[in-house]
């Protein structure tokens, strides 16, 4: 398969040339291909969500370079950068990072407002994605009347509103108990299987040994320790 991402030696320092200078990575070179399903796998602090931030480009190397389908983004204008993640990411955060007193179906579409995508478009996706998670019913409640799961599904969805390449996800199994984490995984399972490349930052071992999962890049102080070969 063609690769979709390649990051070459690239390094990240926070508050350089002080005294509390962190190196949260260093000389990291990484490949990822066109619908892989890769982990970032650590401890806290060994670097994986720095890295994963790297790769969505939503921060910039200190050093080093980042390839998306061939193109080095890591030098790029931030209005660049800003039409990168809304064209070629989908993102599932940990904290969900969910408006809660507006809709599902308003948090859904926020992505999209910024692309032109025309109302009819916007939402025929919409419905498409509400009802392939079985969500439709809850469209027009607020995210702060729903449950655990649904707000999952609500996150997941607006991931997905972008029709995205790549799905980024950062510890997503983390505020979830064992049956809605085997939920979501089956569900990134099934957009995998569809051609969509995953990745995510994690140190939950559900995760990094589930059928999903083909690669565990293992990190710790910011390098990474294992798992290079696909």
């Amino acid at each position: 398969m063609p690769l979709i991402i390649k990051t070459q030696e690239i390094n990240k320092y926070y508050n350089r040339y002080k005294a509390d200078e962190v190196r949260a990575l260093e000389d990291v070179t990484l490949t990822i291909s066109q619908g892989e399903a890769l982990v970032l796998n650590g401890a806290s602090g060994s670097g994986k969500t720095t890295l994963l931030s790297l790769i969505g480009c939503m921060a910039r190397p200190t050093s080093g370079s980042i390839f998306i389908q061939d193109k080095e983004v890591s030098r790029l204008p931030e209005r660049f950068l800003t039409n990168i993640r809304r064209q070629t990411f989908g993102f599932i955060f940990q904290q969900l990072n969910l408006i809660r007193d507006i809709s599902a179906l308003e948090n859904i579409l926020l992505p999209l407002y910024p692309s032109g995508t025309s109302i009819k478009e916007m939402n025929w996706r919409a419905k498409e994605i509400l009802t392939r998670l079985n969500i439709l019913k809850k469209a027009h409640m607020k995210v702060s009347a729903l449950s655990g799961g649904e707000q999952q599904r609500v996150a997941i969805a607006r991931a997905l509103i972008n029709q995205p390449q790549i799905i980024i996800a950062d510890e997503p199994t983390a505020h979830l108990d064992s049956f809605l984490a085997a939920e979501l995984l089956q569900i990134l399972t099934e957009l995998n299987r569809e051609g969509k490349t995953v990745v995510i930052a994690t140190h939950d071992p559900f995760v990094s040994r589930h059928k999903l999962i083909d690669r565990v890049i293992r990190m710790r102080d910011g390098q990474i320790i294992g798992g290079l070969e696909p």
